[in-house]
């Protein structure tokens, strides 16, 4: 990431351009970024929409991202992605330590589009509002992220399961809220 940030001199660096300069490795380093700052609260839900999107695209079979005219051209400070980088990458350099290519079941195109459909999940548990909603989906998607960035077929594999783990959390969490709303709302009626 912070190569990307010194390759473009300027003090805002738009989506499109990232994924540009990413290239095949575009869908994971994004999704990655994206979930960063998606762990910080009142921030999930904006950054949700664009991994919805980046989801769906690589659930669908697309080798590389296709972001709509509006969503390229949101751009981030350049300053805000080199802190983002240097604070991540303490853990990150630890976490990839033990994550290196490995072929698999899950790096192939099977692999993705599982890796796709669940982003997209993922990104509607950012999207939905929820305590406690956020971090477990998004840390099973890093972990996933950080595998298909690598090409690691393990690291994708535990991905998924924290991510289908996470899910079902929060998803038990927002029915939880659905529920004690609905017979709240009864009681009074």
């Amino acid at each position: 990431m912070a190569e990307v940030a010194a390759t473009f001199p300027g003090e805002r660096i738009n989506l499109g351009e990232m994924v540009d300069a990413f290239g095949d490795r575009a869908f994971g380093l994004l999704i990655l970024f994206l979930l960063l700052p998606g762990l910080l609260p009142g921030l999930a839900s904006v950054f949700g929409l664009p991994i919805l999107i980046l989801g769906v695209q690589m659930g669908l079979g697309f080798s590389q991202p296709r972001l709509p005219a509006f969503v390229a051209r949101q751009s981030l400070k350049r300053a805000d992605i080199l802190r983002f980088t240097e604070a991540s990458s303490k853990w990150l350099g630890r976490v990839e330590r033990y994550v290196r290519p490995r072929p698999g079941p899950f790096t192939t195109e099977f692999g993705r589009r599982v890796f796709g459909w669940l982003s997209a999940y993922v990104a509607i548990m950012l999207i939905l509002p929820g305590p406690g909603t956020n971090g477990p989906p998004a840390f099973g998607n890093m972990v996933m992220a950080l595998g298909l960035i690598e090409h690691d077929s393990k690291a994708v594999g535990w991905g998924i399961a924290l991510t289908i783990l996470g899910c079902a959390f929060a998803t038990g969490i927002l029915i939880a809220i659905g529920w004690f709303g609905v017979e709240v709302f009864n009681y009074f009626m």
